[in-house]
């Protein structure tokens, strides 16, 4: 599965994902900082650190990885997750 468009919307709030099926899923920053894979991310899960974020978070920018995936950046200065299509696709299921 392929995107077929990427937009941030809602003053960087949300992220829509058009994919090649026509669906369009849409992630909130939050859900989307909160699922980051980065490994300082898993580092901080597995020692029960909690996450304290900003109540304005943001995606300030979007770097396409290749043709699998995005890098995302948001308004707390991380910028070390990358989200393959079929994560995002996984997380727009459950967010749903």
């Amino acid at each position: 599965m392929q995107p077929t468009e990427v937009a941030l919307i809602e003053d960087h709030t949300v992220l829509a994902v058009t994919w090649d099926d026509g669906e369009t899923s849409r992630l909130d920053a939050v859900t989307l900082r909160l699922a980051s894979r980065a490994a300082s991310e898993i580092r901080r899960q597995a020692e029960g650190v909690a996450l304290t974020l900003p109540p304005a978070l943001r995606v300030q920018g979007v770097e396409p990885i290749g043709n699998y995936a995005l890098r995302l950046f948001f308004s707390d200065g991380h910028d070390r997750g990358i989200y393959p299509w079929v994560y995002l696709r996984e997380l727009a299921g459950q967010a749903a």
